[in-house]
C-alpha cells in the first residue's frame, strides 16, 4: 500500500485560523485523512472544525506539541472526547498509553528525543531505533517521526532506517515542501506523511490559493 497524505491545517506548527473555511473549501477533493494540531485554536473552534471533518467522513488526526505529561494526557483525553481516529506527537507516556488503551482511538507518539517548536530531533540513528523498539514493546499503535527536523544525521537515512525496521506503522511529519520529497515518501513508504506549511507557503502552485496547492499535491501522487 502507498502512502497517505494527511493534509494538516498548521502554519508555522499552528493550527491556522480560518481552517474550517479552508477544509469547506477542499473537503471534496480526494484526501481522505485531515488533522491540526492542539494549538492555535480554541477548544470550541475545534470542536466545530472536527465535526465539520467527521460529517464529511473523513480520518482525523489530532497532532500534539507539547511535552509534559500532564499536557500530554490532557490532550489526549481531548482527543478521545472530540471523537479523533488518531492521536499523533506527545512524548511518550505510560500514563498516556495506560490511559489509551481501551479507547477507540490510535496512538502514534513522537519517536527519538524530541524538543521545542518547530519541533527538532536528536540523537544517534542507533538511539533512535532503539526508541522505536521501546514504543512499540510499550504497545503504541504507530510511530511518528519527524524525519525532516532530525538534526544530527541524515534524515532520509534513517528515516528508511525507521520504517524498514518498524513492526508498527510509521508517520512521517514535517517539512515535506517539494515534489522531491514527495518521491521520496513514495520510495521510503511509510504508513503516512503529513504535509501543511508547503500547501500556506504555496510550494507546488506558486500563484494558487490553498485548495489549488492541495489539489497540485494530488495530482503530483497520482502520477508516482
Amino acid at each position: 500500500m502507498q502512502s497517505q497524505l494527511i493534509v494538516m491545517l498548521t502554519h508555522n506548527d499552528l493550527t491556522v485560523d480560518n481552517a474550517l473555511e479552508l477544509f469547506e473549501a477542499s473537503k471534496d477533493l480526494p484526501v481522505p485523512f485531515w488533522g491540526f494540531k492542539n494549538v492555535g485554536i480554541p477548544d470550541a473552534a475545534m470542536r466545530e472544525l472536527i465535526g465539520a471533518m467527521k460529517r464529511a467522513g473523513k480520518v482525523t488526526f489530532l497532532e500534539v506539541v507539547t511535552y509534559t505529561e500532564q499536557s500530554c494526557l490532557e490532550s489526549a483525553q481531548l482527543a478521545v472526547e472530540l471523537g479523533f481516529d488518531y492521536l499523533t506527537g506527545t512524548r511518550f507516556f505510560p500514563s498516556v498509553a495506560e490511559y489509551l488503551k481501551d479507547k477507540p482511538i490510535k496512538y502514534y507518539p513522537f519517536v527519538g528525543e524530541v524538543s521545542g517548536s518547530p519541533v527538532q530531533l536528536t540523537g544517534t540513528p542507533q538511539e533512535i531505533l532503539a526508541d522505536a523498539k521501546r514504543l512499540e514493546e510499550a504497545g503504541v499503535h504507530g510511530l511518528d517521526h519527524v524525519a525532516y527536523r532530525y538534526v544530527d544525521g541524515d534524515p532520509v537515512e534513517l528515516a528508511n532506517q525507521l520504517v524498514a525496521n518498524a513492526s508498527k506503522p510509521v508517520i512521517i511529519a514535517g517539512s515535506i515542501a517539494s515534489e522531491e520529497r514527495i518521491a521520496i515518501m513514495r520510495e521510503i513508504n511509510p504508513f503516512a506523511f503529513t504535509m501543511g506549511g508547503a500547501l500556506f507557503d504555496k510550494r507546488f502552485v506558486a500563484d494558487g490559493d490553498f485548495r489549488a496547492n492541495l489539489a497540485r499535491v494530488v495530482e503530483i501522487m497520482d502520477s508516482m
